[in-house]
């Protein structure tokens, strides 16, 4: 048995729509093979039903773009972009790797993103936590997404307004590969 959960989106009444499933993120081809699932580690998959709960009495769904990311995967992302500010290098781990890990935004009852200042995965300091050079309107956003996944349990990095984590996982949970779950996730 290994720790990780499938997301179920119509339970947790939230969106599901993994960049890396396609090619639109920043390598330009998918990483995962189409229909990979949602996965979390079961401590992570808690606080993630905690923070849909959270948004559903504002209106808001969450929308996940990444969760569990194998450990190829996340060297496949570093051969592209080695940039640590932005990527946990992968001798190092990933929190996601580790299914500790989600990378999200929040829409509105209708489904439509709301403006977060930069598009998910952009890696310039204007997607860092309180950025000041993006729309006020952009910041009450992602202030909004902070504040319900704080409440829920989440750590955030700083260099990213769409990630959080679960708090210190290296140590606490291992680096996962794609073979885990039985069938490989990855592209070939």
């Amino acid at each position: 048995m290994h720790p990780l959960v499938r997301i179920d989106a119509a339970a947790l009444d939230l969106d599901i729509a993994l960049a890396y499933a396609t090619p639109d993120n920043f390598t330009g081809r998918p990483v995962y093979r189409a229909g990979a699932g949602c996965f979390l580690h079961a401590d992570a998959a808690g606080l993630l039903a905690r923070a849909a709960q959270l948004a559903r009495p504002l209106g808001l769904r969450l929308k996940v773009l990444d969760a569990f990311r194998p450990a190829e995967a996340q060297w496949v992302l570093w051969t592209h972009t080695p940039d640590p500010g932005f990527l946990a290098d992968p001798r190092r781990g990933s929190p996601h790797s580790m299914g500790a890990a989600v990378d999200l935004t929040l829409s509105d009852a209708g489904g439509a993103e709301l403006d977060m200042g930069t598009a998910f995965d952009a890696f310039t300091p204007r997607s860092h936590h309180g950025a000041q050079d993006i729309p006020a309107a952009a910041q009450a956003n992602r202030h909004l997404l902070m504040g319900i996944m704080t409440c829920a349990g989440w750590d955030f990095y700083r260099n990213e307004w769409w990630h959080y984590q679960l708090f210190s996982p290296r140590g606490r949970y291992p680096v996962l590969s794609d073979t885990l779950l039985g069938a490989d996730r990855m592209m070939p």
